[in-house]
């Protein structure tokens, strides 16, 4: 029997056309300021020379991580990187990592926070992450591209997109695992709701939220490395290179460097997220 198919992808390729023709201007603004943005960071980290980056991320290493093996293997993982001549990649993935999560968690804590106090906003919210986190991650490059072209932006604004879930459910989770008798000895006293947010829910959450954070940091550096294949280059653009040329060697190294800034990373948000001095 000759069943009817469903146009999905024609309608979703059809909605997306039409913002593309609707709102390439806010597409361009964002790219403008996004772009600009971008290479303030990158900009300035490239300034400094590389020992003394090394020396500033070993401080801020063991002033957040209270961790003498973190802080050695930071050092230790990073002057490989610049004798590997990956340097540049480096700093470009880094600025890369720290723009897509900053713009994530400005937007996945808020709604996080209007899903645990609003309950349509959580039935709506819940069921969007689980398709989102669950959707293949190449996927998202493709609506990135009509957007933004090829380039960093649209690796952004792919990455923000597949990094965000975890900074949304981790918040709403945490807010929700506050006890009920606290909040309710909270509104016994008069509490407005912003002031039980902020000054009970929001301090008993923030171990949690700090894992959402981990995790979208983590997923920000994945998407990164995938977002080369639309030109974000950094070290993704290194391992994209030397798989089209087999290139084995320089491949794992580039990977190495993928392994070492993430570690890095892992182990200073599980210090700032547990709390441990």
């Amino acid at each position: 029997m000759d069943i009817p198919r469903i146009p999905v992808g024609q309608t979703i390729e059809t909605f997306i056309d039409f913002l593309v023709d609707n709102f390439s201007f806010a597409t361009k603004a964002f790219s403008a300021v996004l772009d600009a943005g971008l290479d303030v960071v990158e900009g300035g980290m490239r300034a400094l020379p590389p020992w003394l980056f090394i020396i500033i991320v070993a401080l801020i290493t063991w002033r957040l991580a209270r961790s003498k093996r973190t802080t050695i293997f930071a050092i230790a993982g990073l002057l490989l990187i610049w004798n590997m001549g990956l340097w540049n990649a480096t700093i470009s993935t880094i600025s890369l990592v720290i723009v897509s999560t900053l713009l994530a968690l400005m937007i996945g804590i808020p709604i996080g926070i209007m899903a645990a106090m609003n309950k349509y906003v959580h039935k709506i919210i819940m069921p969007t992450l689980d398709v989102m986190q669950t959707m293949p991650a190449f996927v998202y490059l493709i609506p990135a591209i009509p957007f933004f072209g090829l380039g960093k932006v649209a690796a952004i604004f792919s990455t923000i997109i597949f990094a965000m879930p975890p900074s949304i459910r981790l918040t709403c989770l945490g807010i929700k695992q506050v006890p009920t008798e606290l909040v309710e000895c909270a509104e016994a006293f008069g509490s407005t709701r912003w002031q039980r947010l902020v000054k009970l829910e929001l301090p008993i959450a923030t171990p949690t939220i700090m894992a959402g954070v981990n995790q979208t940091v983590m997923l920000a550096l994945s998407m990164v490395v995938i977002a080369a294949m639309i030109g974000a280059k950094g070290l993704g653009g290194e391992v994209w290179k030397a798989i089209q040329r087999l290139q084995m060697g320089k491949g794992f190294e580039a990977g190495i460097g993928i392994v070492i800034v993430a570690m890095i990373m892992d182990r200073v948000l599980q210090k700032i997220g547990s709390g441990k001095k």
